[in-house]
């Protein structure tokens, strides 16, 4: 321990009595370690901004999209032929096993109307099992009662943005609102999501019971239809066991033969949860990746500056050699200023990489997320870069011959 220290002083003189050129060794690893904490901490801030998105989309999620038309020989696309009913939803959730909740959706849009302010807003018919889907809790007021889906009651659910954009500091609760033209009682609000994982504001929507949608709003002549069925099963992998149930089920319902293709559309919302996040940590591997590069083209410049100092300290060597010092005290020392070199940028780097990781969500629209492991792995890294490259110039000093060495001029 004592020789380690007394190595660790002389190593520190050495680098002292050349500050510029020190610095300038390091630089590679201070870009080097800066650059690989910034890009790992993009790369897990895009991972957990993913996560967040879909977390609020609701987990273990199935879609049933309804089929596709075809209208002047163009191919339009799914759900647009209305092919599935409310009676579908129901009977999946009954008689499926892994399906915990079933809830039927219209969709539709217009123009909200309050005093003298409208909006333009997504329209959904639903009923409460989608909240329950969603695990969407309400800010203020109720949900749907049997009465409201029973009797399609002209009630509504309002998004944060709806309520923000129509009636700005007014409590909307119980005030009525023209929803296409038709008066609607405000009976609740709910909490804030943001947007979803394809970038739509889930807030922005307005909900209404589902029998008033198809009644009254959307004025189709299939008022038993639905454009969509959101299923939930019990736990993540049920999504992918239930599938060919509930298409073997559905395909019963409507009567489709064995040379009839589907017409409807199963969408597994915990796969596609599943891709993204799988690209976005390949992202983060990539980025990270591509920043070290520039830590073992730092390791490459302190290797060259050590070569250098080698050739420079040769007569120091042949007289440390001459009076006692081992091959192994020299190698050490040559090591050990390798070692601090790398560690002393590695530390600026850590300082710079944590500075641009709390400026950079400031100046642009990126997130971040500083990990501890994310700053202690390129300063780890650093310290081996230096010992990796510090070898080859501390094995060379070590063979020195020390006759030779006392001659150099």
């Amino acid at each position: 321990m004592i020789e380690l220290k007394a190595t660790a002083k002389i190593a520190l003189r050495a680098i002292k009595a050349n500050k510029m050129r020190s610095i300038l060794t390091s630089l590679g690893i201070i870009i080097g370690v800066a650059s690989v904490i910034i890009m790992l901490s993009i790369g897990l801030g895009a991972q957990i901004s993913l996560q967040n998105e879909m977390q609020s989309m609701g987990t273990n999620l199935i879609m049933i999209r309804s089929g596709s038309s075809t209208s002047g020989g163009a191919r339009m696309g799914h759900g647009s032929q209305p092919t599935l009913k409310n009676s579908d939803a129901n009977d999946i959730e009954e008689k499926i096993d892994a399906v915990r909740l079933a809830a039927p959706v219209v969709n539709d849009s217009g123009q909200i109307v309050f005093g003298n302010t409208n909006w333009a807003t997504n329209i959904i018919g639903t009923d409460n099992r989608y909240f329950a889907i969603k695990e969407w809790d309400l800010a203020y007021g109720r949900y749907f009662t049997d009465a409201d889906l029973k009797n399609a009651n002209k009630v509504a659910i309002l998004g944060y943005t709806v309520v923000k954009e129509l009636f700005g500091d007014i409590d909307p609760l119980n005030k009525t609102i023209r929803v296409k033209g038709s008066p609607f009682t405000v009976i609740g609000v709910l909490l804030a999501r943001g947007q979803s994982g394809p970038g739509q504001d889930q807030d922005d929507m307005i909900y209404l019971p589902l029998s008033t949608v198809q009644k009254k709003i959307s004025g189709t002549q299939f008022p038993d239809m639905v454009n969509m069925i959101m299923l939930q099963t019990y736990h993540a992998e049920d999504t992918y066991t239930s599938q060919d149930e509930i298409s073997a089920l559905l395909r019963q319902r409507h009567n489709l033969g064995l040379n009839k293709d589907d017409d409807f559309t199963i969408m597994n919302l915990t796969q596609f949860m599943e891709m993204m996040q799988s690209s976005t940590q390949i992202m983060t591997i990539l980025l990270g990746s591509i920043a070290s590069i520039s830590l073992l083209v730092g390791g490459i410049g302190i290797m060259n500056i050590m070569l250098v100092s080698v050739t420079e300290r040769t007569r120091e060597i042949g007289i440390r050699m001459a009076i006692g010092a081992k091959r192994w005290d020299i190698r050490l020392q040559f090591l050990m200023e390798s070692l601090i070199l790398s560690l002393i940028g590695g530390l600026i780097g850590v300082v710079i990489g944590i500075s641009g990781v709390l400026i950079f969500p400031l100046t642009t629209s990126i997130s971040t997320s500083l990990s501890t492991f994310y700053v202690l792995l390129p300063f780890s890294f650093s310290g081996v870069v230096g010992l990796l490259f510090g070898f080859f110039p501390a094995y060379k000093a070590s063979l020195l011959n020390p006759i030779n060495a006392l001659r150099y001029e």
